[in-house]
């Protein structure tokens, strides 16, 4: 039996001609195998549980998510009762199916808690938008439609009720206020199925709760009654009716292709030898927009940052990139540095002339670097943002820095692993001696510090918020040291600059360097890559083990090298890295990690 749950409404509202290719095991979908996403679904749990707590003594509707006709049958058994609370609630109506996440029945009127892992300031959060009274906020739209959806099929499947609708979510402005509230909540993994693990059985175990009830049934109302757009020029009802039956009749909807969603769209192959289809292959196919070469030819898809002007030239028919002119692209070039626009025509060219070397602005690149200073000082942090605080005074979604590697290379090139930090006690909160121990390593000289990308200098500058509300008797010490290598934010009170300012790799990346190996990513797994490749300096350095080269590392062998090959001769570190759980015992796994096997997934950095 086909019906349109919600995960299938809220993919159709994204493009309903994904529609046609979910469910379908002959069509490859990326985010199957996405371990950053797959570590994400195990974190929200742990908001359901705490929820639960909020309404004890529910019933919970279990067995196969496919079984439809089941899971309703059980529902509405439970729902004779006058009084009941129910998790995982399942109604089966016309060809929709839903399942809420509580529900509580007083006798004829219902309220279905939809709970989200998402963090929400109740006096800040808009589900409309500011200047468009009938337009929904972008940000929580997906979220208040799928709640509708629910509430539009429970209303159906019990007329006789008053159904009132309300989200559960992490509210940012609350503090907890016990330690390890996040190690009450837990899963444990056998081979058949992931168990929860909930390990207080009352709400008031829990302290004071960082959840809070926000009451959606006005809003709903007003969606259900037309008064917003769900779907381009589709109210609600419209919406829903257009959807389900393309999804039940297996209707391609034939909606034309646009390049951002079409970028992003998870039906695909990254290579066209890969085994089944790809659903934007099917798409451009039906529409005629090219040839299915094309897409696996360097395109406009590749190009970093493209936009508007992507949509432009999806729109002229210039879809490969030996189509695409330089007026093509909007913006200007600048002696002293790469433009988005010289950055993005540089890559295009590149294809264009089949030229496979790399482009450098020395000068300008040597100008900057002029301004550096030995000893170099390389740091990399791992940090933790979840729903559920670990220390009592954090708010949902605070960071916690636990663990940082710090290197430096000397004049003479020689590089040391001169430091490292994991703070990974189960009750202790470690941002303020994770900066102790950093101010001591980086204290001894004036060298440069570097970082790749924001994340080192944004979760600084929280710590330094976090150290004005504390009690720290060196607090004023930590903080200007923090100020000294940081910049602010932009919605930070005060803006400053640090005398020993970060300087961000990536920033220089964009602004003097780019490789056709990097393609459209300025990141640095799609950097340090091209740029080991690219040099027959580092490849022979490289070829040697870091004992040879006399690399000190507190973590690799003498005998581990970095230059290794794979299958197609290419060279990436990340590969080399080995899987982190290999000999490890049960205990040591701790039953929570998730099945992610290799350092190198951010997901298995996450978890």
């Amino acid at each position: 039996m086909k019906v349109l749950t919600k995960s299938r409404f809220k993919l159709g509202l994204q493009c309903p001609n994904k529609l046609y290719f979910t469910s379908k095991k002959n069509f490859g979908n990326v985010k199957n195998d996405d371990p950053f996403l797959a570590a994400l679904a195990k974190g929200g749990f742990q908001v359901e549980e705490l929820a639960k707590l909020h309404y004890p003594d529910g019933v919970e509707i279990n067995g196969p998510l496919h079984e439809y006709e089941q899971r309703a049958r059980e529902t509405a058994e439970l729902l004779k009762q006058e009084n009941v609370i129910i998790y995982e609630a399942a109604f089966l109506f016309n060809h929709w199916f839903v399942r809420t996440d509580i529900l509580v029945k007083r006798g004829n009127y219902i309220k279905i808690v939809e709970v989200k892992a998402k963090g929400v300031d109740p006096v800040k959060t808009r589900f409309v938008q500011a200047k468009k009274a009938n337009s929904l906020d972008n940000d929580m739209k997906p979220y208040v439609l799928d709640l509708t959806f629910q509430t539009y099929v429970v209303r159906h499947s019990m007329p006789d009720c008053h159904v009132d609708a309300a989200f559960m979510m992490a509210d940012k402005s609350k503090f907890a206020s016990i330690d390890g509230l996040n190690q009450l909540f837990r899963i444990n993994e056998t081979d058949e199925r992931i168990v929860r693990d909930t390990r207080v059985g009352q709400l008031d175990q829990t302290g004071d709760s960082v959840l809070t009830e926000l009451p959606m049934t006005s809003l709903i109302n007003e969606i259900i009654d037309g008064e917003f757009a769900c779907y381009e020029n589709l109210n609600f009802i419209q919406s829903v009716d257009f959807l389900t039956k393309i999804y039940v009749d297996d209707q391609y909807a034939n909606i034309p292709v646009a390049y951002s969603k079409c970028r992003k769209c998870e039906f695909r192959k990254l290579d066209q030898s890969e085994p089944g289809l790809s659903g934007v292959e099917f798409c451009f196919g039906q529409q005629r927009v090219c040839k299915t070469e094309d897409l696996y030819s360097p395109n406009i898809f590749d190009v970093w940052s493209l936009g508007a002007e992507g949509q432009r030239l999806l729109q002229s028919g210039k879809i490969l990139l030996s189509q695409v002119e330089e007026s093509d692209l909007k913006g200007k070039y600048d002696n002293d540095k790469l433009t988005p626009f010289a950055r993005k025509w540089t890559q295009i060219s590149k294809v264009q002339e089949d030229d496979q070397s790399a482009f450098t602005m020395k000068n300008p690149l040597r100008a900057v670097m002029s301004e550096w200073d030995f000893p170099y000082h390389f740091i990399d942090f791992e940090t933790s943002a979840v729903a559920l605080p670990f220390m009592a005074g954090m708010r949902p979604y605070e960071s916690v820095a636990f663990q940082y590697s710090h290197h430096v290379m000397h004049e003479d090139g020689h590089i040391e692993h001169v430091g490292q930090l994991l703070l990974d006690s189960p009750g202790q909160f470690p941002n303020f001696d994770f900066v102790r121990k950093l101010k001591q390593e980086l204290g001894n000289d004036h060298g440069t510090i570097f970082r790749y990308s924001n994340h080192e200098n944004t979760i600084l500058v929280a710590i330094a918020r976090q150290l004005e509300k504390s009690d720290e008797l060196d607090k004023r010490e930590l903080i200007s040291f923090i100020r000294s290598i940081t910049k602010s934010t932009k919605n930070s009170a005060v803006q400053y600059r640090g005398d020993r300012c970060m300087v961000d790799l990536c920033e220089v990346v964009k602004h003097f360097y780019y490789h056709p190996a990097m393609k459209g990513s300025n990141g640095i797994k799609s950097v340090l890559p091209a740029i080991l490749n690219s040099s027959s300096f580092l490849q022979t350095k490289y070829a040697h083990s870091i004992g040879q080269l006399n690399l000190s590392s507190l973590n690799f062998s003498p005998d581990h090298v970095w230059g290794i090959k794979n299958s197609s001769g290419k060279i990436d570190p990340y590969h080399a890295l080995p899987e982190i759980f290999a000999g490890w015992s049960a205990e040591e796994m701790e039953d929570n990690l998730s099945d992610l096997e290799e350092v190198s997934d951010g997901g298995a950095a996450l978890t």
